[in-house]
């Protein structure tokens, strides 16, 4: 099912180059999308599972979701991010978030939709608003159960504190330097 989450903190994105996962595997394009739990997109990310999961596991689909929820094999997350030793990350603290990846690669766009945008553009990066497209499906194969986000796209929306790492220096950062009597060696 397609779902645009709209104004979502874009963290950990690895949307330009494939990048494999903590526990190995085949490199993907991946990101994570924090948004507030009060926000439209709870309702809607909440939606788009439960259709899905009823599509896919019909009277059985609360009782699985509630189980994967429980395993944390569902891309939805209410509790914050944490690192190996259990911080919790920042920007994370009090936040939903979406964990979303794709063996292709996403269409990145700037602002007005039409312009695609690289890596040497500078955004979007960790920390900054994005609205993207994703495509929630429910997996029940030799694998296993899960609900999963295939990140379609994502579209910069506005500037946020970077994370670190992330970002580029702003007209603002610089300042108009004379030229010195001599030369630095």
């Amino acid at each position: 099912m397609k779902l645009t989450l709209k104004n979502v903190r874009l963290s950990f994105p690895s949307i330009f180059k494939p990048q494999a996962g903590q526990d190995g595997g085949e490199p993907k394009f991946n990101a994570t999308l924090l948004f507030a739990p009060d926000s439209e997109n709870t309702k809607a990310i909440q939606a788009a599972i439960t259709s899905v999961a009823k599509e896919k596991w019909g009277d059985k689909a609360a009782a699985i979701v509630s189980k994967l929820a429980e395993e944390k094999r569902i891309c939805f997350h209410k509790s914050p991010k944490t690192n190996a030793n259990g911080d919790v990350y920042a920007g994370f603290e009090g936040m939903y978030w979406v964990s979303a990846s794709n063996k292709a690669r996403p269409s990145v766009r700037d602002r007005d939709g039409k312009t695609e945008l690289n890596s040497q553009d500078g955004k979007p990066y960790g920390g900054c608003y994005v609205y993207a497209v994703l495509d929630i499906w429910a997996q029940d194969n030799s694998y296993g159960k899960r609900i999963n986000a295939s990140l379609m796209g994502v579209q910069f929306f506005k500037d946020g504190e970077a994370f670190s790492g992330g970002g580029a220096a702003s007209d603002e950062d610089f300042e108009e330097l004379e030229t010195p009597d001599e030369e630095f060696v």
